[in-house]
């Protein structure tokens, strides 16, 4: 398909043939001489419609209601990292909507999941969110029961009052649980099928970059709760298209209206979003001179015959090489810099960059409240200890990302406050709205309609 190509232009488009005039982000990457992944050029998209997608069903108890019952039970879901449970008997608690999984390693080694829920009286062995070490057996707090870290019935009290229990069968509820790229997965459903079919490209996609997601360790992570339905929150991030009116000073360095849309299967979509490579919507070109300070850089240090994008790259090598204490040299300028954006369906998204190495997902919490959990990862260090995994730091509904430092350093905190705002009004807005939907457009916002067709067939089973 041709990314020059408007629908202005040439009336004889078919819907969702339409490209914003210029280069393509596969252009823009295509042409550059560092041997990018494959991956990162690999196009795959196709028209998913142009009907509005209802607004009940961002505001609708019912449809919440359904999304519970029939998408988060049967779902694979990311539930921690590899790195939360280093050591027999650590666990962690992984929660969404009314389900409750407790995950842990066992004494040979094995992370498995359980249900979070006591086969006597259906007491919680943990509280929601908590995690913790040194277990050797999980134990009720209520009576006392207790099983072994592999499942198994290791005690009941007054055994004597219990003849009618087969101990084989009264162990824990084992829930499918498996790993990819350091992350821990599992989902409620007991036919979940295995999570390498549910991946879909994202091991081989994953595998072509450098400095894959296992090799990295949280640096920072937050949790914040964001004032909407989780999908409208989530909607806010898998798209470019709102750059233009929601972060405007980027529009000197960020190609939005370039960005390239895929999505493959059920599962996982992507965008790919330059930085370092000027917005279409600008009204006059920029010179290589005027992008390279607009990055940040004394113009007049731009190598002669250099462009900007590729010197900036150069550039964020070094310094990030040297300051994360690892060997960059080999990292595309794409990896290096865009906003690549993987998301796995029904929550999560997963950046392979190194510039921009967010990892988050969205929990709904009711219909009108979500969750939004931010991790960011940095290569592990070449030649000294891997810290153990951030501390969780907890933000309410109208605190600033800014009041993070670390994260306030990266220059995304205020990007995100600007996300944040919108939702506010958003929520508000499709409350208040006589129209029946919101009128999405073919290729910017495909994978909001991609996302919404998944759950439909989720809702429909």
């Amino acid at each position: 398909m041709n990314a020059r190509l408007t629908a202005l232009s040439d009336p004889s488009l078919a819907p969702g043939e339409a490209r914003c005039p210029g280069p393509s982000t596969a252009d823009i990457i295509g042409a550059e001489t560092d041997q990018p992944p494959a991956a990162l050029t690999e196009q795959s998209y196709h028209f998913l419609g142009d009907s509005d997608l209802p607004f009940a069903r961002y505001t609708s108890r019912s449809f919440f209601d359904a999304e519970i019952e029939k998408l988060w039970s049967k779902t694979w879901q990311w539930a921690c990292r590899v790195e939360h449970l280093q050591r027999p008997g650590d666990y962690f608690v992984y929660d969404v909507g009314p389900y409750s999984a407790m995950i842990v390693r066992g004494a040979d080694e094995e992370i498995r999941a359980f249900v979070n829920s006591c086969p006597h009286r259906g007491m919680q062995f943990f509280d929601a969110g908590s995690k913790g070490s040194g277990k050797q057996f999980f134990r009720c707090p209520f009576h006392g029961m207790s099983w072994h870290l592999d499942g198994a019935l290791r005690e009941i009290p007054c055994r004597w009052d219990f003849p009618h229990v087969n101990d084989a069968d009264f162990g824990l509820t084992e829930l499918p649980c498996d790993t990819w790229e350091g992350f821990v997965f599992v989902s409620f459903d007991p036919d979940a099928g295995s999570l390498a079919d549910y991946l879909g490209v994202l091991p081989r996609h994953f595998d072509e970059f450098a400095y894959p997601l296992r090799d990295r360790y949280v640096w920072l992570h937050m949790k914040k709760v964001l004032p909407g339905n989780w999908k409208m929150c989530m909607e806010g991030f898998l798209e470019a298209y709102h750059v233009l009116a929601t972060h405007p000073e980027g529009l000197r360095t960020a190609g939005d209206a370039n960005a390239q849309y895929d999505f493959w299967g059920d599962h996982v979509n992507r965008f790919v979003h330059t930085v370092g490579y000027p917005s279409p919507h600008l009204p006059k070109q920029l010179t290589e001179e005027e992008l390279f300070a607009s990055l940040g850089h004394d113009p007049q240090t731009l190598p002669p015959g250099k462009g900007a994008r590729q010197a900036h790259a150069e550039l964020q090598r070094e310094a990030m090489g040297r300051q994360l204490g690892v060997d960059l040299s080999m990292v595309s300028n794409s990896q290096m810099l865009d906003s690549i954006e993987y998301y796995l369906f029904p929550n999560a998204c997963f950046f392979p960059g190194i510039g921009i190495p967010l990892i988050y997902r969205f929990r709904p919490i009711d219909v009108d409240h979500c969750i939004h959990e931010i991790l960011m990862l940095r290569p592990k260090p070449a030649n000294s200890s891997v810290p153990p995994p951030a501390e969780v730091i907890e933000l309410d509904m109208d605190t600033s990302y800014k009041t993070v430092p670390a994260f306030a350093a990266t220059g995304l905190a205020h990007v995100l406050d600007q996300d944040t705002e919108n939702f506010f009004r958003q929520r508000a807005g499709m409350k208040a709205s006589r129209k029946a939907g919101q009128t999405l457009g073919n290729y910017q916002e495909a994978r909001i309609r991609h996302v919404h067709r998944t759950l439909d067939k989720y809702l429909n089973r």
